[in-house]
């Protein structure tokens, strides 16, 4: 216990839990919407900011954002035109945002020690400045989610019915894009860009094993993921590796073990009942 007395944990402790927040809000409307790999899109897309601002000497998460902001909204757009498919347009702002990334940090003079903790992500070396951007991002999440929940909820289950019911789905589907990419960019510290769609889709997996409540998913994403975060937190500072890989893992082991476990309940059932 004597490692919670230390400000670098304590910020890891924080700043997992309000990262926990926000990807447990957006990522049940990902999982819900079956945009999964929209995210990963967006996630690589945005690694061409991470290589800009290197370039530029200007803070890569300000460059990243605006990469992926970008790229969500264009996946968007290129989404809905009738001779484009979803996909395609998906892998045209992946390809571009990591060719473009690999171009820049290779421009960059000298060594950035801080492209492998966008790459991978590394917990521990949060900062005040990412819990309160993180901070910001779950008050604005839980806000705007407070305030249009019926939307939100009908649009990510039937955007159909919610058009005939009156409600703007290429606003609200817009912002929830915004939303997407202002969650990936906050978590990039995290857990980097190569894990950091884990955290978006791994817990709400879990959590959809056990209810298909849209309220209830979001609270049980934010559990798993925190006791993900806290595992891999754990085992990481003791084994000492990387605790974005770390997390993740728990996070996949979290998810088989509650699999196995339900099928298991669910043929006991069955057995009884016959």
């Amino acid at each position: 216990m004597g490692i919670l007395e230390y400000q670098f944990f304590q910020n890891a402790l924080c700043g997992s839990l309000l990262a926990c927040i926000a990807c447990g809000i957006i990522g049940t409307y990902i999982v819900t919407r079956r945009l999964v790999f929209i995210s990963g899109g967006i996630t690589h897309a945005g690694f061409g900011g991470i290589g800009l601002g290197m370039y530029m000497g200007v803070a890569p998460t300000a460059t990243a954002f605006l990469f992926a902001a970008a790229s969500a909204l264009g996946v968007q757009w290129l989404g809905n035109t009738k001779n484009i498919r979803e996909d395609s347009a998906i892998a045209v702002f992946w390809i571009l945002g990591m060719s473009l990334g690999i171009i820049f940090c290779f421009m960059s003079p000298g060594y950035n020690t801080e492209l492998s903790t966008y790459l991978f992500g590394n917990i521990l070396t949060i900062t005040g400045g990412d819990i309160a951007l993180l901070a910001v991002i779950s008050c604005v999440l839980l806000l705007f989610g407070l305030v249009f929940h019926k939307a939100i909820t009908m649009i990510a289950f039937d955007r159909e019915f919610a058009a005939s019911r009156g409600i703007p789905v290429w606003l609200f589907e817009s912002i929830m894009m915004l939303f997407v990419a202002v969650t990936i960019v906050g978590t990039l510290r995290l857990i980097g860009v190569v894990l950091v769609m884990s955290m978006l889709t791994i817990p709400q997996m879990t959590s959809m094993l056990f209810t298909h409540n849209y309220n209830r998913i979001i609270s049980f994403s934010v559990l798993v993921g925190y006791v993900a975060t806290l595992l891999g937190l754990y085992i990481s500072y003791h084994a000492n590796i990387p605790s974005g890989a770390t997390i993740t893992l728990c996070s996949i082991i979290i998810y088989i073990m509650c699999r196995v476990c339900c099928a298991i309940f669910r043929k006991g059932n069955k057995k009884h009942f016959l």
